[in-house]
């Protein structure tokens, strides 16, 4: 596959605080790229450099061929951004929506409506909805958004938290749409606070404090950061500090309601004797598939430390 985008040390500094620090990676076409991280690790300002809205401060960036620093409107043309927040009119209803911004990049009206209409019906909208964005739920304002964003056809679409605050089944939806269009080429690059919806990407950044400390797939990132057997510690009276200590131990973080615990010779026998041994009540172990807040989790963890 060839990379549709191309990072290579990218900076962002905002006085003395440094927002972006010395990021490189590539995108491939057609590519569900998923970028990940706490607020404030840099995620929100690649993307705005990425789409042309923000002057980088070092390094370099192409997307669809266009340099972001020196070519910010070729970049723009070339791809869809939706933003964190819903940023359409919400007194126009969607096709008046989409017919303005169809407007504003430069389609000719009769063909911009045609598109209006199939995207419409592409996201499980109606041309003929009466309704002003305004008054539509929460998710179905989101799928609104995504047709804006892919209006002019672009090349990647910036996925900036698209299923922040909208119910489960309106995520599915939502996803099922994402994979539809990398199926047919379009490349996706989206950021999530949701880590079960950073499963469905073919590969995974995880940016801590402006810095992109780890990219892989998921199951790769499982395998070099959640290395060992992993069991799932239910029950009252946990005692993180002693489970540290147990031979075959090597990391104890709180996990939900309860513990997740990692060792490579432990079974769920062995460590269920020594919580209850050391205070614990209602204990129940299991042992557990790695998740990719697991990964998150021993990241930050040893980004940290270091």
């Amino acid at each position: 596959m060839s990379a549709i985008i191309e990072v290579v040390g990218l900076e962002k500094r905002f006085g003395t605080f440094q927002a972006v620090r010395g990021v490189s990676f590539q995108v491939d076409r057609g590519e569900i790229f998923g970028y990940l991280g706490a607020n404030g690790a840099g995620k929100s300002t690649t993307i705005r450099i990425l789409c042309g809205l923000m002057t980088p401060s070092g390094g370099t960036a192409s997307v669809a061929g266009h340099d972001v620093a020196s070519d910010p409107e070729g970049v723009r043309f070339s791809v869809g951004y939706m933003s964190q927040r819903f940023s359409l009119y919400p007194d126009l209803t969607a096709m008046e929506n989409l017919d303005f911004f169809g407007g504003a990049y430069r389609l000719a009206r009769r063909a911009r409506l045609r598109r209006a209409e199939a995207l419409l019906g592409d996201v499980g909208l109606s041309a003929d909805d009466p309704r002003t964005a305004g008054a539509m739920p929460g998710g179905v304002r989101q799928r609104l958004a995504l047709a804006a964003a892919l209006l002019h056809g672009p090349q990647v679409v910036f996925l900036d938290e698209p299923t922040a605050g909208v119910d489960p089944e309106a995520r599915r939806t939502f996803w099922r749409i994402i994979r539809k269009l990398s199926d047919s080429g379009t490349t996706v690059f989206v950021t999530t606070h949701y880590m079960d919806e950073a499963e469905y990407c073919h590969r995974v950044g995880l940016m801590v404090d402006g810095a992109l400390v780890a990219l892989d797939t998921p199951s790769g990132l499982k395998r070099a950061h959640v290395p060992g057997r992993l069991f799932a510690v239910r029950g009252t009276g946990l005692d993180v500090a002693r489970l540290r200590e147990l031979a075959g131990v090597t990391h104890v973080e709180p996990f939900g309601a309860g513990l997740h615990v990692r060792g490579d010779l432990l079974t769920a026998e062995v460590l269920s004797e020594a919580v209850r041994a050391h205070g614990g009540q209602g204990v129940l172990v299991e042992e557990s598939a790695p998740t990719l807040e697991d990964v998150f989790l021993a990241v930050a963890a040893r980004s940290s430390a270091g």
